[in-house]
């Protein structure tokens, strides 16, 4: 490594060991840290639409022409982005688990080969997944989605249907309803039961009862001053961190 190398690494170490050294400081001083990060941003004057019930997590990121139907949430580290042009829209009830990527094809895109706009379509008690990435797809209600799963532009999965974790359905392709589908490409693997088809329901209603715990510990940076006037209550010091 050259001199000039090694100084930076030794910059850089030292910087980030002075950095962490400060918070420590500071939580022990009893400062609470608050982030800047935005979990609802705006882009080319469109603001994400969401209502009271809509839990978006701290460290989420929901920005443009994004519609959060109500009951609906983003989780910890989700990134729904329509940033081109092309709508979101996450239906009543459903939820986007923890990493999960929701997104469409770039402004240049004007139609899908079917002839439909490139938008992204989540209908309602529907569960994303954590981890799982939709491009200018549609999915159609009542429809569990498993972790780590990719859905391709122009993709139907229509309702009544289960993706096995990991599940990659291609561009262009169809999803019957009724059915569990699994494995890359998707594979039809068995029609769902009774107690199956019930159960998908079940589940985006249990996500939305953990989500109304989480919105009640988290402030939404537009009512930050509620925090900040607590704080002040309480005598307690707040920076930005």
């Amino acid at each position: 490594m050259s001199n000039q190398g090694l100084a930076k690494a030794v910059q850089a170490t030292v910087g980030r060991a002075l950095r962490e050294t400060g918070a420590a400081l500071k939580e022990a001083g009893g400062v609470e840290i608050f982030s800047r990060h935005r979990p609802v941003m705006a882009f080319w004057g469109i603001k994400p639409f969401y209502t009271n019930d809509t839990f978006i997590a701290p460290s989420a990121s929901v920005i443009g022409d994004v519609t959060n139907w109500d009951e609906s949430s983003v989780w910890y580290g989700a990134v729904v982005r329509a940033d081109s042009q092309h709508a979101i829209t996450i239906g009543f009830s459903s939820n986007v688990q923890d990493g999960a990527v929701v997104t469409t094809l770039p402004e240049k895109v004007a139609t899908l080969e079917s002839g439909f706009p490139p938008v992204t379509h989540i209908g309602h008690y529907v569960t994303v997944g954590a981890g799982s990435v939709l491009t200018s797809c549609r999915v159609d209600d009542l429809v569990i989605i498993g972790d780590k799963c990719t859905i391709l532009e122009g993709a139907i999965v229509e309702s009544n249907v289960i993706l096995e974790p990991g599940t990659v359905v291609p561009a262009y392709a169809r999803i019957p309803s009724g059915q569990r589908w699994g494995g890359n490409p998707a594979q039809y693997i068995s029609d769902l039961t009774e107690d199956e088809l019930g159960s998908i329901q079940g589940k985006a209603e249990k996500i939305h009862v953990l989500a109304k715990e989480h919105l009640l510990e988290y402030l939404p940076y537009g009512r930050t001053y509620l925090h900040l006037e607590e704080l002040e209550r309480q005598g307690v010091e707040a920076k930005e961190g």
